[in-house]
């Protein structure tokens, strides 16, 4: 299939490791130009030179911390330098702090909110005016199987990725005359660091070995494994992709059949 992804303007966000390096990866393989963001800029150019070493593609890097508004602009900013304005966006960034409701004071609560909800937000209002112009665009929210069913211990994630997801429904409805697909991207249990940090948190507070708590989610998945950040990524892609016709407001897990609500 092609994905009409040759010369489209990708920007990335978070995407000097997991998910979102493994997404820039299969956006480059498709020949798109890529520009990848992070705010650990060790992090983004070994993200950069990996990605080139395996595709061949040459990836422009912007050092940007989506809490930042300016740093939100820039970002833009760099990724439409090459073709005059972003074709696709990929909003993303590193989940907030596991716990329960007691561990949060405001302060915890407004930074959760300026990084998972704000800033999708912030980087959709940078991106509109290009693919508005355009009449064409593709935007696609990561967020967590937590918008279909709330996670245990991970109460700021659940609130403001669902948060992400009505956001995604919402804009549909209004961006669809411009041309331009929203949706989002679930993912249930990936192998990434993070996941591996909250397995790790969830057997000591159990004061259990990790095994364990891996065994327990693997048997709640239908597939019996956790899946790679490149089965997640291909989905993105095609989500992201100008293959991607009729396909608008949805949200689609990518979870092994994990999640069991309708």
């Amino acid at each position: 299939m092609d994905l009409k992804l040759q010369r489209k303007s990708v920007l990335i966000m978070a995407a000097s490791k997991g998910l979102g390096k493994a997404t820039a990866l299969e956006f480059a393989r498709e020949g798109a130009y890529v520009t990848i963001a992070s705010r650990n800029p060790d992090n983004l150019l070994r993200a950069r030179d990996d990605i080139e070493r395996e595709t061949g593609a040459a990836v422009t890097t912007v050092v940007a911390d989506v809490a930042s508004a300016a740093d939100i602009e820039n970002a833009v900013r760099v990724a439409s330098a090459r073709t005059g304005g972003v074709d696709v966006l990929v909003t993303n960034a590193g989940g907030p702090p596991a716990g329960s409701f007691d561990m949060f004071d405001d302060q915890a609560w407004q930074t959760a909110y300026e990084n998972n909800l704000l800033s999708v937000i912030r980087l959709i209002r940078a991106a509109l005016p290009s693919m508005r112009a355009g009449k064409s665009g593709r935007i696609v929210n990561l967020t967590s199987v937590s918008i279909k069913q709330p996670l245990n211990d991970l109460l700021l994630s659940n609130v403001f990725r669902a948060g992400v997801y009505a956001l995604t429904k919402s804009l549909a409805a209004e961006l669809g005359k411009d041309g331009i697909l929203i949706n989002t991207v679930a993912p249930g249990r990936i192998e990434t660091e993070r996941i591996v940090s909250l397995d790790r948190r969830t057997a000591e507070q159990a004061a259990v070995p990790v095994e364990t708590v891996r065994q327990k989610w693997l048997d709640q998945i239908p597939l019996g494994r956790y899946g790679t950040p490149e089965e997640f990524a291909k989905t993105v892609v095609f989500l992201g992709s100008f293959a991607n016709t009729y396909v608008t407001g949805q949200a689609l897990l990518v979870d092994g059949g994990m999640v069991k609500a309708l």
